[in-house]
């Protein structure tokens, strides 16, 4: 078999909710307040429906792992990347993190709240670094196995105004991209949540901080419903002597 006859595209699995547990993950543009809508999250889930923390995991991409912490900072804060090896540092944390964080979490019934999953790579490697969406969209499905969230909540915000919230002393390198990189970023996300109705829910993000998250409560109170009242504690770690 030649090179050509074997290039043809990546094995993506049935795509598919978790099998068990619950998980909710937010996107947007940088500065749209999905970390801190997470945060009230669950704080609300913690302190007015009584769930245990430790049911509850929250997380991000990239940066899940250590080993994604140190691709964030060569992503976020590193020397400029070629798109294409933009794209796989982003592929390889999620495939990391899902597998050895995201997944076993679930597995045990928990919930997972989490600040950006792959909607971000097809958005801004797929929409604002001119990849092919396609492409992009098949290597994190196939990073990951085909997993994808309950529910996506959507922070919508206007680039302008997203421009407006950053501090320009502190910006990373994908948040100094120009307003022409943000707005495609943006559009594409939109085009994301319109083709999967199901999954998105778009709340506006110029809202407050409590309009914001009474909307965000509406959009996950059926994927809660889903919840196994059964958690199981993770495993003890072994010691290599018992083994």
């Amino acid at each position: 078999m030649s090179i050509i006859e074997a290039a043809r595209g990546l094995r993506i699995p049935p795509l598919h909710p978790p099998r068990r547990g619950v998980f909710v993950s937010f996107e947007g543009g940088d500065g749209a307040g999905k970390s801190t809508q997470m945060q009230m999250l669950r704080n609300h889930l913690v302190t007015e429906r009584s769930v245990a923390e430790d049911l509850i995991l929250t997380t991000r991409e990239p940066g899940g792992t250590p080993m994604g912490e140190s691709i964030r900072e060569l992503l976020l804060h590193g020397e400029d990347v070629e798109p294409r090896a933009e794209a796989l540092l982003y592929a390889a944390d999620r495939a990391h993190h899902i597998s050895t964080v995201v997944k076993p979490h679930l597995a045990r019934g928990g919930l997972v709240l989490s600040d950006r999953y792959l909607d971000s790579s097809v958005a801004y490697q797929g929409a604002g670094r001119d990849l092919d969406a396609e492409e992009i969209t098949s290597l994190s499905l196939w990073a990951v196995d085909g997993l994808l969230p309950h529910r996506t909540i959507l922070l919508d915000v206007p680039t302008q105004a997203l421009e407006e919230r950053r501090d320009p002393a502190i910006l990373d390198r994908l948040e100094q991209a120009g307003l022409e990189f943000h707005e495609a970023v943006r559009q594409e996300f939109l085009d994301l949540a319109a083709a999967d109705p199901e999954r998105y829910a778009v709340i506006d993000g110029t809202l407050t901080r409590e309009e914001v998250h009474a909307q965000v409560l509406t959009a996950v109170a059926e994927v809660l419903s889903l919840f196994d009242p059964t958690f199981e504690p993770a495993p003890p770690t072994r010691h290599r002597d018992e083994q």
